[in-house]
């Protein structure tokens, strides 16, 4: 049914409870976009009696979810702020498929801006716990576990790898199903 509680609609239905709004069709008609076809669905799920306690337990919700996303936006201006010397290069990282702000943030201060200390690209991904290990004897293949690296980068390139393969008209997405037609995913 609903599956984004911070957007419009995910705020508007909680909020107006949380003020006293108790028909089902009421709160049904507060939703937005895709959800409106759902509205059917809606009142059948907002039918129910909400006590004042509820009531009361969801207003405090509601501020500490608006008091989160406050100091969330301060967060975000703040490494906004701190990484403006470095504009060109973020502009630039968020040129790679998969790479968005947040990114190439991590990257410039999980790696830095100087590349000197890596030799090579492969480096860089062994130094970040991308290789997979290589453990052999007598021709017989051991563990091929990666090693832990850098667990803040490691997670972040994981997961833009991840949504690259959803991306269509990308050049890695084709690479990705290529690869993994043979290999597996």
């Amino acid at each position: 049914m609903a599956t984004n509680i911070t957007g419009k609609s995910g705020r508007a239905i909680p909020s107006a409870i949380a003020h006293g709004r108790v028909h089902p069709e009421a709160l049904a008609d507060k939703a937005l976009g895709r959800l409106r076809t759902k509205i059917p669905e809606l009142v059948l799920a907002l039918e129910g009696r909400f006590s004042d306690h509820f009531r009361w337990m969801l207003r405090a919700l509601l501020s500490e979810l608006e008091w989160l996303d406050a100091r969330l936006a301060e967060l975000d201006a703040r490494i906004s702020e701190h990484m403006q010397p470095h504009a060109d290069l973020v502009r630039r990282l968020s040129t790679i498929p998969g790479v968005d702000r947040i990114t190439a943030w991590t990257l410039i201060a999980k790696l830095g801006v100087d590349m000197g200390p890596f030799p090579d690209h492969a480096h860089l991904a062994s130094w970040a716990g991308l290789c997979p290990g290589n453990s052999e004897s007598a021709g017989k293949r051991f563990s091929g576990r990666t090693r832990k690296g850098d667990r803040y980068l490691r997670r972040i390139l994981v997961q833009n790898a991840w949504a690259v393969t959803h991306k269509k008209d990308c050049f890695l997405t084709a690479l990705f199903f290529r690869i993994a037609g043979h290999r597996g995913g």
